[in-house]
């Protein structure tokens, strides 16, 4: 979230930085309103009690003088005094509450080199790597080389638990553990990340940290009776493993990888990609997530970027870059660049990771803080995160770009290793 004392002071440029995200202006107005209250209810307060200061004093200096009768009056009156005292603090910590539901739903400011946009129609294109494969036919979509390869079941799926599932068999399976395999290895062995396997379930607290509370409750699943929530990703549990914790700075940057299935309930997408893979309510992604100082936060940006196409570049998948606009920002986030792969069976780029700088935002609610060399006073830390790759669009990428025309899939072949052992 933003430090209140900056909202506060910076009321023109929330605001402007909000608009620009699709924020209604009148959350900002709410904000200074109620803002405007707290102070003035703290100011009555303040001056209550220093008026109650005094007059004890009088009262005292009374009963020294033997003037029992007036300062019997003047008790009387200081207990109305703290009465109302006390039903200013019952409505400050009211206040405060709301001054703080407010500030937690304010966005993260956009970075000045987020381009300006309404949708994903604005985003911009920074890069494409790869060359788009040709096919001597009509290239199939992936449910279809699935459930010709017996791999994709989407109709047992559904049954079993419904719309927006998917059972994996046989090769599907096999290819999907690989690639999990494949994003581990590279992730750990060659970008220096930290494999970590975090539970899958979350208290109100973690939700909180990383924003996904209180503003996207709908697209999360809750369990009836616990104070647990399914992940939407692997972010929100990494991420708050240094919640309430002070680093040192020479340990930064901090970097995790984190294999985990992801929970949606996809509110709000109704009637969109409702067929193959593409929008589940399950799914699996590798996690990329940083802490790192103030200083390095946007290189590192470049980094996770990097390490996320090389995924992409291992398997021989064409794929763009582009930069998310201000409407298209996620809610947490500075800057964002998406990668999208080539789909030809759909004929257009999909997205498979978002990479994004968070800033101390996220750090801010979480309390994840350094200690700079040399100085007493701790500082936020920037956490940055990125998917580096959702394993079912990597695997249906694979069946898209790799496909026969006998509607056998080849294997790309950075995963022939994982195919070839045998125990």
């Amino acid at each position: 979230m933003l430090e209140l004392r900056f909202v506060r002071e910076h009321l023109d440029l929330v605001r402007q930085k909000s608009m620009l995200r699709g924020v209604d202006p009148q959350l900002i107005d709410q904000f200074m309103l109620t803002d405007q209250r707290r102070l003035a209810a703290l100011a009555e307060v303040e001056a209550l009690k220093n008026r109650r200061n005094t007059v004890s004093k009088t009262i005292a200096s009374l009963k020294q003088s033997g003037d029992h009768l007036q300062a019997e009056a003047m008790i009387v009156e200081m207990r109305a005094v703290s009465d109302h005292i006390k039903e200013l603090d019952t409505s400050l910590v009211q206040i405060e509450e709301e001054l703080q539901a407010l500030v937690l739903s304010i966005p993260n400011l956009c970075d000045d080199t987020v381009p300006p946009g309404k949708s994903e129609q604005d985003n911009l294109e920074i890069k494409r790597w790869g060359t788009i494969p040709t096919f001597s036919f009509p290239p199939r979509p992936h449910w279809e080389i699935g459930e010709l390869l017996g791999i994709l079941d989407f109709e047992t799926a559904a049954k079993l638990a419904g719309a927006r599932f998917a059972l994996l068999r046989g090769f599907g399976s096999r290819l999907s553990r690989a690639l999990i395999n494949l994003f581990l290895d590279l992730h750990t062995q060659r970008h220096g990340y930290t494999e970590v396997l975090p539970p899958f379930m979350v208290n109100t607290k973690t939700m909180t940290g990383t924003g996904q509370l209180p503003k996207f409750q709908e697209d999360l699943f809750k369990l009836d009776g616990w104070d647990l929530w399914l992940i939407p990703t692997a972010e929100v549990p990494v991420t708050n493993i240094h919640a309430d914790t002070t680093l040192d700075e020479a340990d930064l940057p901090l970097k995790y990888t984190a294999y985990t299935p992801c929970f949606r309930s996809e509110a709000g997408s109704y009637g969109k990609d409702t067929r193959g893979l593409i929008r589940q309510h399950q799914f699996e992604k590798v996690e990329l997530v940083k802490f790192t100082t103030p200083e390095q936060s946007w290189h590192e940006l470049e980094q996770l970027l990097a390490d996320a196409e090389a995924v992409l570049q291992l398997l021989e998948l064409p794929y763009r870059v582009v930069t998310l606009c201000t409407g298209d920002l996620g809610f947490s986030a500075a800057k964002t660049y998406d990668i999208e792969v080539w789909l030809p069976g759909q004929n257009c780029y999909r997205e498979i990771s978002s990479c994004s700088n968070f800033l101390d935002f996220q750090a801010r609610r979480a309390g994840i803080r350094y200690r700079p060399k040399g100085e007493k006073k701790s500082r936020l830390v920037h956490t940055l995160n990125g998917s580096g790759l959702a394993v079912g669009r990597t695997l249906l990428a694979i069946l898209e770009n790799y496909q026969n025309p006998d509607g056998t899939v080849r294997l790309p072949p950075a995963l022939e290793p994982y195919f070839t052992q045998r125990f």
